[in-house]
This record gives C-alpha cells, structure tokens and sequence, in this order.
C-alpha cells in the first residue's frame, strides 16, 4: 500500500544525501518494521514520503558515511630510465602502481597505476617535468575508490571535503545532526 510512497522518499533521499545533497551510491536501507495510521487517509504520499525521507536521512547519518572518488587507471609509456621521475610524480599525487610492463625489444617500459581525478589536474605536465619529457600517460576511468577520512569529523580530509561542498552550494556549513530528524510532537 505504501511501496510506491517509500520508493519515492527512498530516490528522494538518496538523489540529494543528507551530507552535501549529492547522489549516492552503494547503499542499502533495510526496514524493519512500520506502524501505519488506522485510518487511510493519513497513509498518502503527502504523510509517507517526507517521514520516510528523515528517517532514510538519519539512517545515513547513523551509517558511517563515506565519501567515493573516481579513480582513473594511467597507464605511462617511458624508457626505463625515467622511472624514477614517474614513481615520484605519481607519490606525490596519491598514485599507486599496480603494474609495470617492459616492451619487448625497446628500452620502454609501460607502468599502469591509479590516480585519483582530482589528483590528475596538471599531471601530464608535472609527469613531463620529472621526467624530461620521456613520459607519455594516458588516463582513462577506471573505478570508484572509497576517500578517507570521516565526513563527519571536520578534522579530515573527508569534512574538510563536505565542509567546501556545503559552503560551494550556499548551504549551512554544518552537518546536520540527528535532532534535525526526530518527529518533534
């Protein structure tokens, strides 16, 4: 009777978090139990979905919230003797080799690695610099990676992230905390 109401506050609450009103990914709400009004008019759409989205918000709040940042798999083509220039730029940018490939009958090497994308702004000239330009990347999508830090502590890089999102969309600079979701009689 309230499936489609739910599915609605569910898509709502998860359209806009309740961190940084961005869309969210991988999560899952499991319900326990609901306590529907005698009488049907106080089961619409209009009564359900905003209680339903609190209650998904507080759920978020309560969940151990993380931040996702997408990760681009790079893969540099260079001699080898330019690797010392690479392993450094890609340090310094939180990259992290996962792979190198020598071609055979060529001095080159081909190293794969991940790099988060707000890590690679300038990296192609940087990886250049470090290496005399003998290095040649390529950077495609790769996947999701969970950052690190609590969002909800404004002392990590995860809050310090929420904390410019929240002022950057003109919201109050404070999380909201669990009263904001209580049913207030």
């Amino acid at each position: 009777e309230i499936k489609d109401s739910m599915e609605a506050a569910f898509q709502w609450a998860t359209k806009e978090g309740v961190m940084t009103e961005e869309n969210m990914r991988g999560i899952r709400f499991n319900i326990q139990d609901v306590a529907l009004h005698a009488d049907a008019i106080h089961r619409g759409g209009g009564q359900v979905i905003p209680t339903a989205r609190r209650v998904f918000y507080a759920s978020q709040l309560t969940a151990k919230p993380a931040f996702q940042e997408p990760i681009f798999l790079c893969e540099i083509q260079a001699p080898d003797d330019a690797m010392g220039g690479i392993y450094q730029c890609l340090t310094q940018r939180r990259g992290i080799v996962i792979g190198e490939e020598p071609i055979s009958g060529t001095p080159l090497v081909i190293v794969k690695a991940h790099l988060p994308v707000a890590e690679s702004f300038g990296f192609t000239q940087h990886l250049r610099a470090s290496t005399s330009g003998r290095a040649f990347p390529q950077c495609v999508f790769d996947h999701w990676d969970q950052m690190g830090g609590d969002p909800l502590d404004p002392t990590t890089k995860g809050g310090e992230l929420a904390l410019r999102i929240r002022k950057r969309k003109g919201m109050k600079v404070d999380i909201p905390t669990l009263d904001n979701f209580l049913d207030k009689l």
